[in-house]
């Protein structure tokens, strides 16, 4: 009778990605799907670029294509609490430049990162963003598709430089992990605090509680409306330590990241 009224309660409460109870634990651990639905070298092959323009009317042809593609996955990516496929691509975009040197020590291929930031496509590099670091920290060569908080010491500084500076560049400093890092540092390592910050947090009435991306995400795809540090997001299904981890990787300890590589 416990149990039942237990699970009769779950069933009704509002889910979210930043709510580590017990039973929300139980699922996501039993959910080899909670962290990815798409994976990178599949956004390769809808968004790989060969001009150093972007074009806006070719990513949205991309990004319809993506859409069809993942339509048969709505349900999964529902009940895995992903954010949305797609997201609106920007009218303000036309020139925005694409780099191509974009280093990595796990051969990874950036490109369709830079051009979703670059279009405006922010859902769809978050989900990017999530999915490569599954791959570069190890995580899906030992055939898991989420990432645990030890798996961040794998992370190679280079990569992780290489996305900070795509966020950073076409954010224009708003977004990115050195950018939560701060707000991070100002929540002196409060988790609720820090969620507050980079509003990952809304009210329903007087009620507090996390946002929600199970079905239609309550999350802000734009970066102005956004607050700072808003995305990348990360998933707190399986606890907190994967964010914290991620916040002190060295590669944040100086600033070298912030460095171009030369051509």
């Amino acid at each position: 009778q416990i149990l039942s009224r237990s699970f009769k309660r779950f069933d009704t409460m509002k889910p979210s990605p930043f709510l580590p109870s017990a039973l929300t634990l139980f699922l996501a651990a039993n959910s080899v799907g909670a962290f990815t639905t798409t994976t990178p070298q599949k956004w390769h092959s809808l968004l790989t670029t060969t001009t150093t323009k972007a074009a806006v009317t070719t990513t949205r042809a991309a990004t319809s294509l993506a859409s069809a593609t993942a339509a048969s996955t709505d349900e999964e990516t529902e009940a895995a609490g992903v954010p949305p496929a797609t997201s609106e691509a920007s009218t303000n975009t036309e020139d925005a430049e694409i780099p191509t040197n974009l280093p990595s020590d796990c051969g990874m291929d950036y490109v369709p990162l830079a051009t979703m930031l670059a279009t405006g496509q922010l859902a769809e590099a978050d989900q990017f963003t999530r999915d490569a670091l599954i791959t570069i920290s190890g995580a899906k060569e030992k055939g898991r598709e989420f990432v645990y908080f030890t798996d961040v010491k794998n992370i190679p500084a280079k990569d992780l430089a290489t996305i900070e500076r795509l966020w950073n560049k076409f954010s224009g400093g708003k977004f990115g992990y050195s950018v939560q890092k701060k707000k991070w540092k100002q929540s002196k390592g409060d988790f609720e605090t820090f969620c507050r910050k980079i509003g990952w947090t809304t009210k329903d009435g007087e009620v507090e509680r996390k946002k929600r991306w199970f079905g239609a995400s309550e999350f802000i795809y734009d970066v102005k409306k956004a607050p700072e540090g808003h995305l990348p997001l990360t998933s707190a299904l399986r606890g907190t330590s994967l964010i914290k981890n991620l916040l002190e990787h060295p590669v944040w300890e100086n600033d070298d990241w912030k460095n171009e590589p030369e051509n």
